[in-house]
């Protein structure tokens, strides 16, 4: 039985979220969390899910290649239709592989790029990276969005900047940010639903809900169930 909390926002009757928090590698822990996704379906159907991935697939884990290459074969789990977002990590390694520039690749490297490449079997110099990677998982690096609106919800990688409507939020803010928006405590217009910002526990604000609990880092991977005026957390 699912023991559930009140919610800051509010789905239509007959839809459910599966939000999935930064995974950074761990395809392992996305393996057991799709599969835990896919048990609650079967015992709880409902007639619209949604599985929604913030992001931030790549880097500092053992296994990028091997996560890119669950996400970009197709639905994650049966049943539910998956949407999936960008995060600042995938635009690092995009710059990196498409700019030919030095400094983008070193950035890259400097934020964890290297056990990406190491997942690939890349070498060499940057310049050669690019093709010695799956076109196929390039195409979908290259085709995430950056956000998601679904009912009182906003679902983004990082947050937004306050006060701006989100046709004029900019990329960059919408991958990178964090304050002032962990910070505020205003409303957004919408509960912002995020990760990037690696806390010890989900975090459950008026406006936003944080799920970044550094499964990289020792920690969980977390994915917020979201269902009528109602939440519940899955871990693995």
């Amino acid at each position: 039985m699912v023991t559930s909390s009140k919610a800051p926002g509010v789905l239509a009757a007959g839809r459910r979220v599966y939000a999935v928090g930064d995974v950074h590698g761990c395809a392992d822990r996305l393996a057991a969390m799709h599969a835990a996704i896919a048990a609650d379906l079967q015992e709880r159907p409902v007639g619209t899910a949604l599985l929604i991935h913030l992001g931030d697939y790549v880097d500092r884990g053992p296994d990028s290649a091997g996560v890119i290459a669950r996400l970009s074969a197709g639905q994650a789990v049966a049943g539910a239709r998956t949407i999936n977002l960008m995060g600042n990590h995938e635009g690092m390694m995009l710059a990196a592989l498409n700019d030919g520039d030095p400094g983008a690749a070193a950035h890259w490297l400097d934020n964890g790029g290297g056990a990406s490449l190491r997942s690939w079997g890349v070498h060499g110099d940057f310049t050669n990276w690019r093709r010695q990677i799956p076109p196929a998982h390039l195409a979908f690096l290259g085709g995430l969005a950056l956000s998601h609106v679904e009912g009182g919800y906003l679902f983004v990688h990082a947050g937004i900047r306050p006060g701006v409507v989100l046709e004029r939020q900019s990329a960059h803010d919408l991958l990178w940010m964090r304050e002032p928006f962990l910070s505020w405590t205003g409303e957004h217009g919408c509960v912002v639903v995020h990760g990037h910002t690696p806390v010890s526990a989900p975090v459950v604000r008026p406006n936003r809900i944080g799920i970044d609990t550094g499964a990289v880092l020792g920690g969980p991977l977390t994915c917020v169930v979201l269902e009528a005026d109602r939440l519940h957390f899955i871990t693995q």
